[in-house]
């Protein structure tokens, strides 16, 4: 009788154990289907996710962020200070400055003369939130916001400043967020990069960008910001050349992949491994890029939401509109550059044109990825390098006035993908010139970012020269008071 309970509790475990073995080896063959980074070696450190994976449960999938380079100044735009208005023309007292050190265009000033916005502020939204007058289609959407009104950085010129907003670093040769993303995440389309960079010019004086913005660092080159470009070609040399067809292109590309294999056996560098998907990658885009970038087929309610320019190739309007569709197509991180918002003088007239370009388009991306059921997984963000001064740069008229560089305190704004919509965040002094309530630093953005796309900043490492980097060096923290 023991010996029959005995072999029937084995065949109960036996049948238990080929159910639990087939469903297991089912979900493998699913898990390597849907990501097939899941079962390979990754040739890095061994102790981080393969690609694809995140550490926890994301609240985004995609990042789009709309770069005003230059740096719109929070005091014409979002940061609303009354007192500035009341004491136009007095100087900015010792006390609030601090001795903090001064670019070179202003160093020499022996008097700081306080200037107010020339352009009224109106509430809006159910919280009843303040915005300029300059930006009225943006005003109009609040309620889908997260105005962050104490951001703070370090850097105080362009150049220091905004390769530390983009890479974690005020140096150069360091991977951008996007390359980091790219790097911890992998692509959700295989035929489309994983970083996309769109360009775009305004009116006022534009501060250059440069290729560091969007580079791989030391990461794999595969992780690369790919440029599109406002020609005929949004890619360059991406179609084949005259007397070059598509089959002659994929043998061409089978013979190089055969001795790219051969010099990776003999050298062992694992960029020709990078080499030889950047060119699978390429042939792929050739059938993906023309479509995604045709925006011929879009409808005219898509075009007026947009505004006329969003028709004009290399406009912010038409790059906006790009980026939809591009992060629709499955590209994890967009990043658009518009440049002309540095106003050390004229700022009444060259930020009206500024925002005049952008105030539409930016709220029209945020309202249609909103109406495509897109918001909630896509990340928006908005802003500039650093901030400007509340005081005068130069020779001080109530509608002719400048600002400079103001690194202690600036504003920017976020939506959808897990951001608590609605709100304000953080929170400057009466005179819009120090955080007082709740600062959050260029590494606290990243660690936010990376935690609202389910990745660990302190875990998402990458060893090189013999040290773990990662795109917040050693510090960031997440700011949990603006997630949903």
């Amino acid at each position: 009788m023991e010996k029959e309970q005995f072999e029937h509790r084995l065949n109960i475990n036996r049948r238990h154990f080929l159910s639990k073995a087939a469903l297991g080896m089912g979900g493998v063959a699913l898990g390597s289907l849907l990501m097939p980074d899941l079962l390979k070696r990754k040739q890095q450190v061994s102790d981080e996710l393969p690609l694809g994976l995140t550490h926890f449960a994301p609240k985004a999938k995609r990042i789009i962020f709309l770069m005003q380079n230059g740096a719109p100044s929070q005091l014409e735009t979002f940061d609303y200070k009354p007192k500035l208005e009341q004491m136009f023309g007095q100087d900015l007292p010792e006390s609030i400055r601090g001795g903090q050190r001064l670019t070179g265009m202003t160093a020499n000033q022996k008097n700081f003369p306080l200037v107010g916005s020339h352009f009224k502020f109106n509430r809006y939204g159910q919280n009843g939130t303040y915005v300029s007058e300059l930006l009225p289609h943006i005003a109009s959407i609040t309620d889908d916001l997260c105005i962050v009104k104490s951001m703070h950085t370090e850097a105080i010129n362009h150049d220091p400043a905004l390769t530390f907003l983009q890479t974690g670093s005020q140096v150069g040769s360091r991977p951008s967020m996007g390359s980091w993303l790219s790097y911890g995440l992998g692509s959700e389309n295989k035929n489309l990069p994983s970083f996309c960079v769109l360009l775009s010019k305004g009116r006022g004086n534009g501060q250059g960008v440069y290729s560091k913005l969007w580079s791989n660092g030391f990461l794999d080159s595969t992780h690369q910001g790919v440029q599109l470009s406002a020609s005929e070609d949004p890619i360059l040399y991406l179609n084949n050349p005259k007397g070059m067809d598509r089959t002659n292109r994929r043998k061409m590309l089978d013979h190089l992949s055969e001795l790219n294999h051969m010099n990776y056996k003999e050298f062992g560098d694992p960029e020709i491994h990078a080499k030889i998907q950047q060119y699978e990658l390429a042939y792929r885009m050739q059938t993906a890029v023309p479509e995604v970038t045709d925006i011929s087929k879009e409808p005219e309610s898509i075009k007026e939401l947009y505004g006329s320019d969003c028709t004009i190739p290399g406009t912010y309007a038409a790059n906006c509109l790009l980026a939809r569709k591009l992060s629709e197509s499955g590209v994890r991180f967009v990043q658009l550059y518009h440049q002309g918002w540095d106003q050390h003088n004229n700022l009444v007239g060259g930020i009206k044109g500024q925002s005049k370009d952008v105030d539409q388009a930016s709220a029209a991306l945020i309202t249609d990825l909103k109406q495509r059921g897109l918001l909630d997984e896509t990340l928006v963000i908005w802003g500039g390098e650093f901030g400007r001064t509340n005081y005068c740069q130069g020779k001080l008229t109530p509608k002719n006035y400048g600002r400079d560089h103001h690194p202690r305190c600036f504003s920017m704004f976020m939506a959808g993908g897990g951001i608590k919509a609605g709100t304000v965040y953080g929170k400057t002094d009466e005179l819009g010139y120090n955080v007082i309530e709740n600062p959050v630093h260029i590494h606290d953005l990243h660690a936010t970012i990376m935690y609202l796309m389910g990745l660990d900043h302190e875990k998402l490492t990458y060893k090189h020269l013999g040290r773990r980097f990662r795109l917040t060096d050693v510090a960031g923290h997440v700011v949990k008071d603006i997630i949903a």
